[in-house]
């Protein structure tokens, strides 16, 4: 699928851009994976996929405990979409295959 691999992305935040490296494998329209920054990394969950559209949810603990909504689009080899981060709203992403 044309969701599958490695991505680099950027995320903006309130505390700046933040860098990321997301690996992402389909499954009919199931979405998994791993997302890492900053040397943390943790298991994406509640993926999805439907045709170039993707979501999914991704728990952190660094600055603080958050779970983190993405939804996006993928094009080629560029992804981009919005990234909700619970009562701070939501905030864009986007990055290039690997």
């Amino acid at each position: 699928m044309a969701v599958d691999g490695t991505w680099t992305i950027v995320m903006t935040t309130p505390m700046g851009d933040r860098q990321a490296t997301l690996a992402l494998q389909s499954s009919g329209t199931t979405l998994t994976g791993t997302q890492s920054a900053d040397g943390d990394s943790g298991e994406i969950f509640d993926g999805t996929v439907n045709g170039d559209e993707v979501a999914w949810k991704l728990s952190i603990t660094n600055p603080m405990p958050l779970t983190l909504a993405f939804t996006g689009k993928v094009s080629g080899d560029a992804i981009e979409g919005e990234m909700g981060i619970g009562p701070m709203g939501s905030f864009p992403f986007k990055g290039t295959r690997a």
